[in-house]
């Protein structure tokens, strides 16, 4: 019960409001540490509850009576648009009995609005790296009296290449009293470089392995033989699996944008979702897929983080990710918080050695699944390595050899009267034309 927890009773009777009963691993394990004030590094499996086990802590720590503020006291980080809206309205939720405010900053809304709220000092400000950068350069976002640092999803930014922007926004926060960073994956040296520069004496808590991620998930594979027999598999899947809701996802926003298509004339009520869509048109596709008016979102990696849709049991990757983290974070859609859901991988000869790889970082074998209806004649390579990628062979550069077996001699021009030029190509057998002058 979240009433072992040492939380104001305005935040345990908005849990209580919530129906939030029993709390998940990551919240037993990192809400009483950061309730002390410990700085922590929290590596735990998405959909498991992240945003709650920080989210409450800081309410807690930020409870008092109600008082103008001069200052933001409270900064979370996060690298996309719709996770940063999803955390607002969590910490909206959490906080609806108290009088701690909170504002969103993120790019494709009004600049000089989100100034003025600024100017306001919400308690808890949000938002993304690269929009709070501008207001930095602008002058607009003052950080020197921020208590309590939120990295969420710090891997996933600097994949996004935000590492600078994320040293640069720590450093205006030098005066908070603990950092807070999650995310599920590792991250690797790039991480572990992150978090020596910004934590202090952090409380590692390691919730899950990568291998154990997403336990509750089917993972499938199925080989295709080019783009055109992907859509064909994808239009059967989506015709003959059992699912309330799917995303598939490509790698790029023209297969995006050609994918949706072909589903639209097939009469498949779908929405895209990628980076050259603007703000109301990433909200609309999202609340059209929460409400159930749309049941396929086709997204490139821009959705993998952040999105929180009920329901959403079947990925579908039209084009493998480019690794294991990313394959994570897509998956992770489905199979949220103990829910059931299947996730398949539609692998062309370009793909496999990607899917080899994920699955060594994963420690895991995918299952191998033929439609017969749709059987192609790409099966796998012929010849595979230990390693699970395919053996290539390599071409020996051969001789060129006569008709007897023996080296062909090489021919050799006739003699050219002194001055005048050649009449035969780089390789000293085809025949040229004669330029005429240049016309004058």
């Amino acid at each position: 019960m979240f009433a072992q927890f040492a939380l104001h009773e305005r935040l345990l009777k908005a849990v209580a409001e919530l129906k939030f009963t029993e709390p998940t691993p990551v919240q037993l394990a990192a809400i009483p540490p950061a309730l002390e004030g410990r700085d922590l590094r929290v590596v735990a499996q998405t959909g498991s509850g992240k945003t709650a086990a920080f989210v409450l802590p800081l309410l807690n720590r930020l409870m008092g009576p109600a008082q103008p503020r001069a200052d933001i006291r409270a900064l979370i980080l996060l690298p996309t648009r719709e996770l940063a809206q999803q955390t607002l309205k969590e910490v909206e939720r959490f906080a609806q009995f108290t009088f701690i405010k909170a504002a969103l900053v993120t790019g494709g809304e009004d600049f000089k609005v989100q100034a003025a709220v600024m100017r306001k000092c919400p308690d808890i400000l949000i938002g993304t790296p690269g929009r709070l950068i501008e207001h930095l350069d602008a002058g607009n976002l003052r950080l020197g009296a921020v208590e309590v640092l939120v990295l969420d999803e710090a891997d996933r930014m600097l994949d996004m290449g935000f590492a600078e922007a994320m040293q640069r926004l720590t450093a205006e926060c030098a005066a908070r009293q603990q950092t807070l960073l999650f995310s599920a994956t590792s991250g690797g040296n790039a991480m572990r470089e992150v978090v020596g520069q910004v934590l202090r004496d952090p409380l590692l808590l390691q919730l899950n392995r990568v291998s154990e991620l997403n336990e509750n998930v089917v993972q499938q594979i199925i080989t295709a033989d080019d783009p055109a027999h992907k859509e064909r598999l994808v239009h059967w899947l989506l015709g003959n699996e059992s699912f309330q809701k799917a995303i598939i996802f490509t790698n790029t926003r023209v297969a995006a944008d050609r994918l949706y298509g072909h589903l639209v004339a097939a009469g498949v009520k779908a929405f895209v979702l990628h980076g050259d869509k603007d703000q109301k048109e990433r909200k609309l596709a999202i609340e059209r897929v929460k409400q159930g008016g749309i049941k396929v979102l086709v997204a490139t990696d821009v959705a993998a983080r952040g999105l929180d849709i009920e329901g959403l049991d079947l990925v579908i990757n039209f084009d493998m990710p480019r690794s294991g983290d990313e394959y994570v974070h897509r998956i992770g859609r489905t199979g949220r918080a103990g829910a059931g859901g299947m996730a398949v991988s539609l692998i062309c000869h370009t793909d496999w050695n990607l899917m080899s790889s994920i699955e060594r970082y994963l420690k895991q074998r995918f299952e191998r699944r033929v439609i017969k209806e749709l059987k192609g004649s790409y099966q796998g390579p012929k010849n595979v390595k230990a390693s699970g990628k395919a053996a290539g062979s390599k071409k020996k550069k051969a001789d060129k050899k006569d008709a007897k077996g023996k080296p062909a001699a090489k021919r050799k021009s006739a003699p050219r009267p002194a001055g005048k030029p050649a009449l035969v190509s780089d390789d000293g057998l085809a025949p040229l034309k004669r330029r005429l002058p240049a016309a004058d």
